[in-house]
């Protein structure tokens, strides 16, 4: 993938040179040229094409800013209510992640988002223990942070 990259630099640097323009749109040009020609030749390289992980990288970083906004909209709901309405509760996320760089994110996102905490991680890695200050349905959580977070996680490290 570094191969990649540094290849469409080089590209850009070139499109640059041919022009006798340095400028930055010039750059930009070069660049997309450079990105088309290294999509097209995909399938000669070992590794899939990079900037597919860089928008997989940008999406999972949109899905956490949504969930942020959203669950910060939850709690500050709760907070408002003149009467608490929550059912708090620790329930157990068995996860299909393997890596442990890929279990920590998850657990950091989790932490991150207002509402929720990785409490703790079993030693093989597979289950994490998670509070949520609202529980309605542990397996529906727990189906809905497989099917956003750690879909969007595996899209981005494999």
């Amino acid at each position: 993938m570094a191969v990649q990259i540094l290849l469409n630099l080089l590209i850009a640097v070139i499109w640059m040179l041919l022009s006798n323009d340095w400028s930055a749109p010039r750059f930009t040009v070069g660049f997309l040229i450079g990105a088309l020609f290294i999509g097209g030749l995909n399938r000669f390289w070992p590794h899939d094409f990079y900037l597919k992980k860089a928008w997989a990288v940008i999406r999972l970083l949109a899905l956490f800013m949504k969930e942020l906004l959203l669950s910060g909209l939850a709690v500050i709901r709760q907070i408002l209510r003149p009467r608490l309405n929550v059912r708090p509760g620790i329930f157990a996320l068995e996860t299909r992640l393997q890596s442990d760089w890929e279990v920590t994110l998850l657990a950091c996102l989790i932490t991150l988002t207002p509402g929720t905490l990785t409490l703790d991680v079993s030693r093989d890695g597979r289950i994490l223990y998670i509070h949520a200050m609202d529980i309605q349905d542990a397996a529906q959580l727990s189906e809905q942070i497989k099917g956003s977070f750690e879909k969007a996680i595996m899209e981005v490290t494999r």
